[in-house]
């Protein structure tokens, strides 16, 4: 389950600041995010975006309020892993507040559960409920969920290409590298 805090450390005001440096962006804020409830699956989130199968996130809607605002489509988040180290950036995309039960395939395939959206609900439910056990609050289907979308944005190695871009993932990497070709005839063999 995504966890949203309120507290931005040293780490992620830096980190923060290398990308503004490095991508040139604009943005002042950010959120700080951990794509897990404890460090083996915030580990395992990380890990599942930075290989590109995760692209959304789901955290329930009452997690949000004056504290941790409800990230807005531009907005930007800072992904920790498990040890609460800063290791990504996401530029929002999506966000749309429904209860639970409302997920679809797609979103539940971009939140990285390739086994579809029943997988990703009972697996889900299960994180509600400890949750609930332990906070003594209540989950159910009907439970309001805050469905976020992103892309990553830095670092390089691990960014998004771009929307409209037709580079490849090496250029967009390194940065604007242009293509080279084979000198020579381009034949193979003798004279």
């Amino acid at each position: 389950m995504t966890r949203f805090r309120s507290e931005k450390t040293d780490a992620t005001e830096s980190f923060f600041r290398a990308f503004r440096a490095d991508s040139g962006a604009a943005a002042r804020d950010y959120v700080v995010v951990a794509l897990g409830h404890d460090e083996a699956t915030a580990d395992e989130g990380l890990r599942l975006v930075r290989l590109g199968i995760a692209r959304a996130a789901a955290a329930p809607a009452a997690d949000f309020g004056d504290a941790v605002p409800l990230p807005e489509v531009g907005g930007h988040a800072v992904i920790l892993d498990g040890r609460d180290n800063p290791r990504c950036v996401w530029r929002t995309t999506g966000v749309a507040v429904e209860p639970l039960a409302a997920v679809d395939d797609a979103f539940a395939h971009d939140a990285g559960a390739l086994a579809g959206r029943e997988a990703w609900l009972a697996g889900q439910r299960a994180l509600l409920a400890g949750r609930a056990g332990a906070e003594g609050l209540s989950f159910d289907d009907e439970t309001d969920m805050a469905f976020l979308r992103f892309r990553i944005v830095w670092p390089r190695l691990f960014a998004d290409k771009p929307p409209g871009s037709d580079g490849d993932v090496f250029s967009i990497v390194a940065g604007s590298i242009p293509p080279t070709r084979p000198s020579g005839s381009g034949k193979q063999g003798g004279t």
